[in-house]
């Protein structure tokens, strides 16, 4: 049974729980305040890596964020991880690695039900293989 920030919970349900839990940790002064309006309009995902047992939350921000407000979220998430005072993921009471990744980076989606228009394998490398014979490129077997 996984175990975020001292709540028991399902696979499923762990980045809702995280969100959830965050929120309700986090202090109530003006950081946090901003944090909350902030962090209410992100979208987090989970993912486990099986390998490594690494816990990752990905906290993917509206595009119109600023660096300073990343970084004010990120300096909240710490202050109350820090405050917590426990491990905010535990695994049958084990405490597990994690990361939390808060940017308004998105990554095109190659394959599945939200694939980015256009990005079938071939146009992802398509700017590579395009740069390759690129005007102004010396031709390695002229001599």
């Amino acid at each position: 049974m996984f175990t975020i920030f001292g709540t028991d919970c399902l696979y499923i349900d762990i980045a809702d729980t995280f969100t959830k839990k965050l929120l309700a940790l986090s202090e109530t002064d003006e950081k946090g305040k901003e944090f909350a309006e902030l962090f209410s309009k992100s979208e987090v995902t989970y993912m486990l890596n099986g390998a490594t047992e690494e816990s990752c939350f990905i906290v993917r921000v509206p595009d119109d964020y600023t660096a300073e407000q990343i970084q004010l979220m990120a300096d909240v998430v710490i202050r109350t991880i820090t405050a917590f005072n426990a491990a905010p993921v535990t695994v049958d009471g084990v405490e597990q690695k994690y990361k939390i990744n808060i940017s308004n980076i998105h990554e095109p989606e190659i394959i599945g039900l939200r694939k980015t228009p256009g990005m079938s394998s071939f146009e992802v490398f398509k700017p590579i293989i395009n740069s390759w014979a690129a005007p102004g490129r010396m031709n390695p077997n002229f001599e």
